[in-house]
């Protein structure tokens, strides 16, 4: 369910017998390349939650479309006081009797910034990033961003695709040296010049689908466990 779908008497009511779930999805607004969108993190972060709410019973409500993004510049981003903004809703939702939240995060940058734990003791609060829940090496704008984007969007400009940084062939200590100057404030153009890291341009929108399948059917395994 969405929460446009619901009004405040019925709400309420649900809460008190039916003790629902509520799913809260964190995006970015951020860069990504010259071929997806820059709400690309919100965009893929809203599909997962919505259909995560579907297949689970869960109310999904507005994602928070912006996020933690220093890394990024001096490319384009935005960044918010992210864990201070959680922290309020869910004091708001746990004054509401509300004792369940998933936190369903969608940028690799906010997960430093998403509290773990809930202000009521009797409340229960998990906190996913839904490319944990597939198999396939995670990017930034490049084959599995850019697949998931053509799934659930018409705003993918794949003309303008192109390979970002490649990893293949490294070290994983030479790996590793990259990702930490990644997520460092104004590392990441340092490593991707052009915004992408990895490759885009074999990106298909039935690839895109199957990661969509895979990562819900995993969340709700273990929503449901």
């Amino acid at each position: 369910m969405d929460a446009s779908e619901l009004y405040d008497p019925e709400f309420r009511k649900l809460i008190k017998s039916k003790k629902p779930t509520i799913i809260i999805p964190v995006g970015s607004l951020e860069q990504h390349g010259a071929h997806l969108p820059i709400t690309t993190d919100s965009d893929i972060v809203t599909e997962i939650a919505s259909r995560l709410a579907k297949k689970c019973g869960f109310i999904v409500f507005p994602t928070i479309s912006y996020g933690v993004s220093y890394e990024h510049s001096p490319l384009f981003n935005t960044s918010i006081d992210l864990r201070r903004l959680l922290g309020n809703i869910l004091l708001s939702l746990s004054e509401n009797e509300i004792k369940s939240v998933v936190i369903l995060n969608g940028h690799h940058g906010n997960e430093r910034s998403i509290p773990n734990n809930w202000y009521s003791m009797d409340s229960e609060l998990r906190v996913y990033s839904y490319w944990h829940f597939m198999k396939h090496e995670f990017d930034h704008a490049g084959f599995v961003e850019t697949s998931l984007m053509l799934a659930i969007s018409d705003k993918v400009k794949m003309k303008k695709a192109k390979k970002g940084l490649i990893t293949k062939g490294l070290s994983e200590k030479e790996i590793q040296k990259i990702k930490e100057l990644s997520t460092k404030r104004r590392g990441f153009p340092k490593v991707a010049k052009n915004g992408v890291w990895g490759d885009p341009t074999k990106a298909t929108k039935k690839d895109g689908e199957k990661f969509l399948a895979e990562i819900v059917r995993n969340l709700a395994k273990e929503c449901q466990s």
